[in-house]
């Protein structure tokens, strides 16, 4: 049925961009071949495809692609074949249907960008003539071609759409008027016909002002309307904004409140500094790549090296020019078929950008090849997208969008510099007010152009097989006596995946050794992967926000998935304001680099690493191979697995070494810069910073490195938040009160200092702690503090962490009101901070000792073993979902790191703990479990009805969970088949992933909810904050203040009736309506575990000036 679908899809879509009708061929059969258990493929192939190695496939991003099952026969490229259109699938609902009506949308804006509109409205006609496809086509597939012939001024060619339209029984929709009368506009139409399209906007039930309030403008559309409009209204006029509306949340009630406005914090920046930097970020961004220095290039340059990086630049040079004459040969190909039996599909999407970008981009990927060899899916996936992704360039540019958002920008940062006027907006208010008054110009928000992920796959995967045809090299250019001959540098080969075959691009040994010895210093990334040089532009819709050019999706949800998107288009703008706001606030703290750490940290990278300090030794220090026979069918099982170990281990080592490379010199690179870190969010709200490699959420090195750009004065406490800053990130002291830690801290004083000012050649104190980089810069940062004339007048830059208490936990102890739970979680007074991983440690300790002393031999084995580290991992992850099965593997990596524990007991030891850490959670999360229960059977009937499982979050965010069925569709390239497994909204719901899922995923939207009402709260009072979802950062001096406002907030969303509003929400949604022809039957959940008003939260609220107290370990430092 999928490879059917499939084929439909391709011969439609090629059939969607024929200029004629040609001849066509009958479609070739597909067969679809069970995987065998080898691949056999020999150099001379004409592939060239090699034997497959049995190392795994590196994938990433949410589709799963995997090769086909079997490597394909007889097949013929299909550019060569225009086959027969088959009769569409009817169901309008169907994934098949939307993929093609997408399609067929992409194609049709390819066209308007391209400015042929007459090959776009051939495109249109191909469909609009056939009762069969016309079903395809909806009125935003005829608005685009209006579109292009509006640009033209040809109100005939629009007339005629209209009268298509008609007589296909659809109404035109605001943006076909919108078209028409901009046509007008610039042909200067008569009024009597400029009248009649009024009227007619009229009697369908539009109103001319919803042309300005509700359409998408590009370039000078928006004028050329209002010129129509003012000839037959001469004294017209734009309607007036929108008036700002006011979430009404009950929980940003002060936040929002007119009467408490605060003036929005300053940057320590002038208005002219913001906009030189502003400058900087967009040359950036419009170059879409940035090319920096390795660290690894302060290490002196070899001979050979040198040698070896002109050789190099000299193949590079050869292969530019091959691919250029390879994709111009393709492309002429593709021209001709015109006039023979159809058009290429592609052929549009490869005139989209100069044919050098296209090469350009090809190059940047095999610049990436690690010796091992890449996904062929993933590098396909990633060609395509990258082409994707300069076309929206390419269109913000050409549509003048880019120009509208620089004049805007302008203003904005007058809210932020630090030589402007004090005002009291937000950042999405004072812009969403900015761009108000301008008035006119084009829309900030595209129309929807996005391209189906089947098509960014067919695309890379034809640019991925030109790379593969025109990039050569001698066979002898390393080894003179070898004969000359040019071969391939990239293979096509499989490996195995369970039963599939996976294809994979690997690099030929003659070039990975060019690049190996070449050692070259230089790092090209994409734009977007770098940090901001200038504040990011502030979300004010789904749509918009973060970066200046670059794409950027408000919530990150897989490729093809659309309902997230449909849920926030469709949620009323207010309810999404809290959050837009509160990243805005995450994004708008600026950083920088300390300096003396990050020197420190390069020098042990460039000097073999230090695995023990998570610096990832090169791949040379790797253990030597295991030596073997010579010829491998000789080898013994054993032999071969240890040939197996050593290529993961060594793929593992050159994994890590390059993911510390790219964080380490992305850092050096922004090393004297004030940079930003614009966010997104998942779909359940956590929220993250979008340059992926180096950030705060990173390890304990990036962490170590980064510090507020903004420094402010330790205060009265703030040097005593340093030092129990520190003992906290040494791991000691983890049961110990405040006071006993900063006692202990001043005890170790010497050891400190001696860290800061001897960190590689004094006694290393701080290599011995949990988080040793982040222990060192707080070691110099105390260092600096205490030897200040006066500590409390010092300005720190130093970031200070608060850390939740197996925050899930505390969260589910809440809801359930469960008093037990929420003592372990330090959600109840107490003298001391309770820590519940000891605390489980501890249970399941006497829950060993009896067994033991009845004779286990598994428990007597494991005496002297159950520590708090053996059982935190578990315990951590049991409030999100972790099953037995999870939590026993965890629990045997933590034994396998104890080097006394005799390995033959692993699997029955971690069995037999991970049983009891789940008894013993029980025994304490009373309510808890019950909770769980009650979120999974409620999924569990969502999911079976068919449906999948919704909730909005207390600050109004929609969730939906994306979990399908998925489907596979077999992609039919030259290179291979490739069967794409992908999930969308038109299949079922996966019951057991909705189930299973609920519960954590619930669990984490409430701490979102909670990071959010903190951040914002924060701004209101002038802090700096920054969070790692549960662990919130900001200044030494103001520590007390955020300690205060998370106590209050995590109590403010406490006393909301949670489960009662989620329980309402689903009766509402799933339940209360009759049962229509088609649609699911009403629902009836379990009964909702509410519990009994006033037995936690009251409590909680009294906690909040306690010494210790609700939520956080560190709470309030005593006088």
């Amino acid at each position: 049925m999928y490879i059917r679908q499939l084929k439909v899809e391709r011969k439609l879509s090629i059939a969607a961009s024929q200029q004629a009708l040609g001849g066509q061929a009958k479609a070739k059969p597909k067969v679809k071949a069970k995987a065998k258990t080898k691949a056999k493929k020999s150099l001379k192939s004409p592939k060239g495809k090699v034997a497959a190695a049995a190392w795994s496939q590196s994938h990433a991003g949410p589709h799963s692609v995997y090769a086909h099952s079997k490597p394909r026969v007889a097949a013929v490229k299909e550019s060569a074949k225009v086959q027969r259109p088959r009769r569409v699938r009817e169901e309008k609902d169907g994934s098949q249907y939307k993929i093609l009506q997408q399609t067929i949308q992409s194609n049709l804006e390819c066209f308007l960008f391209l400015q042929q509109p007459e090959k776009a409205e051939r495109l249109l006609l191909l469909y609009h003539s056939s009762p069969a496809k016309r079903k395809l086509l909806n009125v935003n597939a005829y608005n685009i071609v209006m579109r292009s012939w509006a640009r033209k001024g040809c109100l005939q060619r629009i007339n005629r759409l209209f009268s298509m339209l008609e007589s296909v029984g659809l109404r035109p929709s605001l943006d076909s008027y919108a078209a028409a009368l901009e046509c007008m506009g610039r042909s200067q139409s008569s009024t009597k016909a400029i009248w009649r399209c009024v009227q007619q906007l009229k009697n369908d039930g539009f109103h001319v002002d919803e042309l300005f309030q509700k359409c998408l403008f590009e370039e000078d559309e928006k004028e050329k309307v209002l010129r129509a409009i003012r000839i037959v209204q001469p004294n017209y006029q734009l309607p007036p904004p929108p008036n700002p509306q006011t979430c009404k949340s009950s929980l940003l009630q002060d936040f929002y409140s007119k009467e408490k406005l605060v003036s929005y914090p300053k940057l320590d920046f002038s208005v002219q500094e913001l906009q030189e930097r502003f400058q900087q970020q967009l040359e950036l961004e419009l170059d879409s790549t940035v090319t920096i220095e390795s660290v690894e290039s302060t290490k002196p340059v070899t001979p050979q090296a040198i040698k070896a990086r002109k050789l190099l630049a000299t193949l590079r040079s050869r292969w530019h020019d091959s691919i250029l004459q390879a994709l111009q040969k393709s492309k002429h190909n593709m021209s001709q078929l015109k006039t023979v039996s159809g058009y290429n599909i592609l052929y549009p999407y490869l005139c989209l950008l100069p044919d050098e970008e296209y090469v350009g981009i090809m190059l940047q990927i095999l610049n990436t090849f690690s010796p091992q060899g890449e996904s062929l899916a993933v590098l396909a996936r990633e060609l395509g997208s990258k082409v994707y992704n300069r076309y929206i360039t390419q269109r913000k540019l050409r549509s003048r969008q880019l120009e509208k958002v620089q004049e805007v920008y302008e203003d904005y940062i007058h809210l932020l510099a630090k030589d402007s006027q004090p005002d009291e907006y937000l950042p999405r208010e004072y812009w969403e007010k900015l761009v108000a008054e301008a008035g006119f110009g084009p829309s900030l928000n595209l129309k929807d152009c996005s391209w189906p992920y089947m098509l960014l796959m067919r695309l890379g995967m034809h640019m991925l097989e030109l790379l593969v045809q025109a990039v050569k090299v001698p066979r002898n250019i390393l080894n003179p006596r070898l004969e000359h001959k040019l071969i391939p540098v990239l293979y096509h080969i499989y490996s195995f995946r369970s039963s599939w075959q996976v294809g994979l691009i690997k690099p030929h040994p003659i070039f990975s050794q060019i690049v190996s010895d070449a050692a070259e210093t230089l790092l090209t990334f994409n734009s977007s992967a770098i940090p901001m040089l200038c504040p990011p532009v502030p979300w004010t819709s789904p749509h918009f926000g973060a970066f200046v050019l670059n794409d950027t999706r408000l919530m990150r949800f897989v490729d093809g998935a659309i309902q997230h998107q449909l849920l926030l288009e469709q949620c009323p703008p207010v309810n999404l304001h809290p959050v837009l706001d509160a990243l805005n606030q995450l994004g708008n703290c600026a950083w920088k680099i300390n300096q003396p750490v990050l020197d420190i940290i390069i020098s042990i990278f460039n000097d073999k690493g230090n695995e023990k300090l998570d610096i990832p030794p090169p791949i040379s220090e790797a253990p030597r191979p295991p030596a073997a026979p010579s010829n491998s069918s000789t080898w013994n099982k054993s032999q071969k697995q240890e040939v197996l170990l050593y290529k993961k281990k060594t793929a593992e080592m050159h994994s890590l070494r390059m993911d510390a490379l790219y964080k380490l010199s992305i850092a050096n690179y922004v090393r004297d810069k004030v940079f930003w870190f614009p966010h997104n969010m998942d779909f359940r709200g956590r929220t993250y910073p979008c340059p992926p490699y180096f950030n705060h959420l990173g390890n304990d090195v990036t962490r170590a490195i980064l510090l507020f750009a903004e420094g402010r004065p330790l205060g009265p406490k703030g040097l005593d938040w340093l030092k129990i800053h520190l003992i906290n990130l040494t791991g000691l002291k983890k049961k110990s009160a405040l006071q006993e830690r900063l006692e202990y801290a001043n005890e170790i004083m010497e050891e400190i200092l001696d860290s800061a000012d001897h960190p590689l050649t004094g006694r290393k104190w701080w290599m011995n702690t949990d988080e040793p980089w982040q222990a060192l810069a707080c070691c110099m940062e105390i260092a600096k503090a205490s030897r200040s004339p006066d500590p409390a007048a010092y300005i720190s830059h130093f970031p200070v962490h608060q850390d939740g208490s197996c925050n899930g936990l505390q969260h589910y102890a809440a809801l359930g009101r469960d008093l037990i739970g929420a003592s372990s979680v330090n959600l109840m007074p107490c003298n001391v901070p309770q820590d519940v991983y000891s605390a489980v440690a501890q249970q399941v300790e006497e829950f060993r000792k009896k067994d033991a002393e009845q004779g286990v031999k598994v428990a007597q084995v494991l005496q002297g073993f159950v520590s708090r580290k053996v059982v935190k991992q578990t315990v951590m992850t049991v409030v999100y979902g972790v099953t037995r099965y999870g939590g026993r593997l965890q629990i045997e990596k933590r034994l396998k790191e104890i080097d006394e524990f005799p390995e033959e007991y692993l699997w029955e030891a971690s069995h037999y703990l991970v049983k009891q850490v789940f008894n013993s959670i029980k025994e304490m999360f009373s309510a808890t479990r019950d909770i769980q229960n009650w979120l999974t059977d409620s999924a569990k009937l969502i999911a079976q009805s068919g449906r999948t499982v919704e909730w909005v979050t207390p600050l109004g965010l929609p969730i939906v969970q994306p979990y399908y069925r998925s489907s596979s569709t077999v992609l039919n390239c030259g290179m291979q088949n490739l069967s794409v497994k992908n999930s969308s909204s038109n299949q079922k719901p996966d019951t057991v992933k909705q189930k299973n899922a609920f519960p954590p995923n619930f669990i984490h939207s409430l701490d979102s909810t909670h990071m959010m009402l903190t951040a914002l709260h924060c701004l209101r009072r002038g802090l700096t904050f920054v969070s790692v979802h549960d662990c919130y950062w900001t200044h030494a001096l103001t520590v007390d203040v955020m300690n205060q406002i998370c106590r209050q907030q995590f109590v403010a969303l406490h006393s909301e009736k949670i489960l009662q509003d989620l329980s309402e929400f689903m009766l509402e949604k799933y339940c209360r309506y009759s049962s229509p022809v088609g649609k699911p039957p009403p629902l009836s959940f379990p009964p909702t575990p509410i519990p009994l008003p006033g037995v936690v939260v009251p409590r909680c609220s009294r906690v909040v000036s306690s010494a210790w107290g609700l939520l956080w370990r560190e709470a309030v430092l005593p006088s």
